[in-house]
């Protein structure tokens, strides 16, 4: 028996294990470098923009509406129109969303038109953005004749963010135990109801974190309203339905073409205040999920 064992080889010795180990190391140095990289990057690229933008940002500057001389213009007009499209699109993107995920995943059967449904809506999550600022032109602005107005642009933005949204919701739906469903379903409830009472308090921190995620790209975005008629220079608060309006990215996008250093700084400035309403907007995400969650656990 002791010859048959000391014949045996040993089955924790591998001659690769070495080779292995080296490769995941220097694979994991690899990602180490990528992502330490990114964030130089992003560190840099923050330092130049607080370096050149900080000095600009007051009151007036909040307050005032563009003009061709820098040290008296401000993004009052650009910061009214995002806030508007932001509103519209939240309040048209949360129902359609939500109710699309709501059928797709809790009442639609596992069919074959299903599942291309949902490919479908994924692969038009991916689209760039230009594609339906196209589509938005087309559509909104001559078909419909909404003219070049915010709630022509507002609605290419729920397009463009509707199959991000309508993923992020399904994701949510899918996160909820089928235990919970089959719980409610023991009880007597009807499909609604335990979709209601049962399904969507579950789901509610995802739904509600990719819904204002992606209100906060459709906030930043800038060239699909430029197609849809957004303008550059705007000195009045603009309404829905009125043509004429600007927003955030409108603005930096023009100062920043500007050679002058000035109009530099209040472009580095204006990105300071969308990169506020970002973080805003993330917090707020992130503030709702913790406090839905912890309901949820009650």
């Amino acid at each position: 028996m002791t010859s048959l064992a000391a014949s045996m080889p040993d089955a924790r010795f591998d001659p690769r294990l070495a080779r292995r180990r080296l490769a995941g190391t220097i694979f994991l140095g690899a990602c180490v470098a990528a992502i330490g990289l990114l964030m130089l990057a992003l560190v840099l690229l923050l330092v130049d923009v607080l370096g050149r933008g900080v000095p600009w940002l007051s009151v007036d500057f909040l307050t005032g509406v563009p003009s061709r001389r820098p040290h008296s213009a401000g993004i009052l007009p650009a910061l009214v129109g995002s806030i508007e499209l932001g509103l519209i699109v939240g309040g048209l993107t949360f129902p359609i969303g939500v109710a699309a995920a709501i059928y797709l995943h809790e009442y639609a059967a596992d069919t074959r038109l299903n599942r291309l449904l949902q490919t479908n809506i994924a692969n038009l999550a991916g689209v760039p953005s230009i594609i339906y600022g196209i589509f938005g032109l087309a559509l909104f602005v001559r078909v419909l004749a909404l003219g070049e107005s915010l709630i022509a642009g507002a609605l290419t933005m729920v397009l463009l963010i509707l199959p991000i949204v309508i993923i992020a919701s399904i994701e949510a739906l899918r996160a909820v135990p089928n235990s919970q469903r089959e719980g409610a379903y023991a009880l007597g409830a009807t499909r609604w109801q335990m979709v209601r009472d049962t399904v969507l308090p579950a789901a509610a921190p995802g739904l509600l974190t990719g819904i204002i995620l992606a209100m906060a790209r459709a906030i930043g975005e800038a060239a699909p309203l430029i197609l849809v008629g957004a303008v550059t220079f705007v000195t009045f608060l603009p309404a829905p339905f009125q043509e004429g309006y600007t927003v955030l990215p409108i603005q930096v996008f023009s100062w920043a073409q500007r050679p002058q250093d000035d109009f530099q700084g209040i472009a580095a400035a204006t990105i300071i205040v969308v990169l506020a309403v970002m973080l805003l907007l993330n917090g707020l995400a992130l503030l709702l999920r913790a406090r839905l969650s912890r309901n949820a656990q009650w």
